[in-house]
């Protein structure tokens, strides 16, 4: 593979009537149902990636600069590891359940069935392209569905190894990758879907919202926000210092989930700062910007954006702050005397700039993130349980991480999701296949169910309602004491 990104050959608005049409009939001739069939497309994927390790690695480093350590422990193995999973446990996910019994209902004998959704569309971002573009597939292929994968324009090296490898391991009439940009992507809006996946920005999001609305698609959105980090001045700061300046630096910051700002005690600030400089001069030995260890940015257009942030920021720079326009090059940078209204805390950064902001306390520190949109991610580092609990007890956001950032990404059975402007809808192994599932409510009601049930059937009568009030058992706990709105009711007469 050449050191330059592929152009993409961008899928034709009539190849997208195609493969629409072509994927409907499929799922309607019920190919995708059997488990046995959902597990041998889940582990051709896994092998795709297996077989195609190092040419990913090499798309990565093209679109992304993206050191090998970080393509294979950020996206190849953890991918690989999601296939096993689904692949092992699908069948139990799949399970039809019964229902809690009921004295009242368990003759009708209630289940659950778990049915795929249909077609569904997964519209993926850059910063993760594998990951984020495979790993929803996978929760998608075993809950029984046929999928459209929109991957990124913006990464062409990877998207175009995703739609060269997927219909040599998978089959066509399931799975199909539609390559495009605007047009493409409004075109494939158009449709309706059983369900649609989109990852990116909230700014997007509302105009796949609208267009998924005009259609009665249902939606998930991944999308992301200013992920802060509140510091306990009595926590280990240098280990604090490392795992938020791994966070911060790996894949350039362009990461989702990535911590975006620090809220620090004042009395700790000058301690924190200088163990964030420490770590950040053990990471990069020879300096960051001769280091072959750290990403760059995907797009000029987007190092302009993160370039500006930092020119335009009233705080003042610890360390850090070099660009290089033709490498898309931004240093790991710190930056302290932020205030609120500063450039930096504008937007969500997805860059390796950290700003770092003192306030008086951890009251103050949780004001501030409730002034502001709910994030993807709220990370504290504390040893004391009593202060992540008033953090986390008092705050919203779609996660709530305690002393490390990013890792809880990975880890089984923990969803994957926001809250308010920063998404809704949960994925990631299990969470994915539900996402992708209908749960069908289902039963077979018995003709000797009318020997009970029978006072339902007009003409209706007093006894007939008698009979059936008093077979539902409808019977409440004691009155509470207190009133609504919350007062002892026997202190309030008083």
């Amino acid at each position: 593979m050449s050191n330059t990104a592929p152009e993409l050959k961008f899928t034709t608005l009539e190849e997208i009537d195609e493969i629409y049409s072509t994927l409907q009939k499929t799922f309607q001739s019920g190919k995708t149902k059997p488990i046995a069939f959902r597990k041998v497309q889940i582990l051709q994927l896994a092998y795709l990636l297996k077989d195609n390790y190092e040419r990913f690695k090499e798309a990565f480093a093209i679109d992304l600069g993206r050191p090998s350590l970080e393509a294979s422990f950020l996206e190849l193995d953890s991918t690989i590891t999601d296939c096993k999973i689904a692949y092992d446990r699908v069948e139990k996910w799949a399970r039809t359940e019964k229902a809690p019994f009921s004295v009242n209902f368990f003759a009708f004998r209630p289940v659950v069935r778990k049915e795929p959704k249909g077609l569904v569309l997964s519209i993926s971002p850059f910063n993760y392209p594998v990951w984020l573009s495979l790993g929803p597939i996978i929760g998608a292929i075993a809950a029984g569905n046929c999928v459209v994968l929109k991957p990124s324009e913006l990464v062409p090296a990877v998207s175009a190894l995703i739609a060269e490898l997927i219909p040599k391991y998978m089959d066509s009439d399931v799975i199909r990758v539609v390559l495009g940009a605007v047009p493409e992507t409004t075109k494939l809006l158009d449709y309706q879907w059983g369900h649609v996946l989109y990852t990116g920005s909230g700014r997007v999001a509302k105009i796949i919202g609208v267009a998924a609305a005009k259609t009665l698609s249902p939606i998930s959105l991944e999308l992301g926000g200013k992920s802060p980090v509140v510091v306990d001045p009595k926590c280990d700061l240098k280990t604090a210092a490392r795992r938020i300046m791994w966070g911060k630096c790996v894949n350039a910051g362009q990461t989702c989930v990535a911590p975006d700002y620090v809220l620090v005690p004042r009395s700790a600030e000058d301690a924190l700062l200088k163990a964030l400089k420490d770590v950040h001069d053990e990471f990069y030995p020879s300096g960051a910007i001769a280091t072959k260890d750290i990403s760059h940015i995907v797009n000029t257009a987007h190092f302009h954006r993160v370039k500006d942030l930092l020119d335009n920021t009233s705080g003042t720079i610890v360390f850090g702050g070099q660009t290089d326009e033709s490498r898309k090059f931004i240093a790991p940078t710190v930056v302290r005397g932020i205030k609120d209204g500063d450039s930096l805390m504008s937007e969500e950064l997805f860059g390796p700039i950290l700003p770092v902001m003192a306030v008086d306390d951890v009251d103050a520190a949780i004001a501030y993130i409730n002034a502001h949109d709910h994030p993807l991610a709220l990370y504290c580092f504390s040893p004391d349980a009593a202060f992540k609990n008033k953090v986390f007890d008092n705050t919203q956001s779609g996660s709530a991480i305690a002393n490390d950032v990013l890792v809880h990404c990975a880890v089984d059975g923990l969803p994957f999701g926001g809250i308010g402007p920063s998404g809704s809808g949960y994925h990631t192994r299990k969470f994915t296949f539900d996402m992708f599932t209908h749960l069908r409510a289902s039963l077979d009601s018995p003709g000797l169910i009318d020997s009970i049930l029978g006072g339902r059937f007009p003409p209706y009568t007093a006894k007939n309602e008698s009979f059936l009030t008093n077979s539902l058992g409808i019977k409440l706990p004691p009155r509470p004491r207190l009133s609504p709105n919350g007062f002892n009711r026997e202190e309030k007469q008083h």
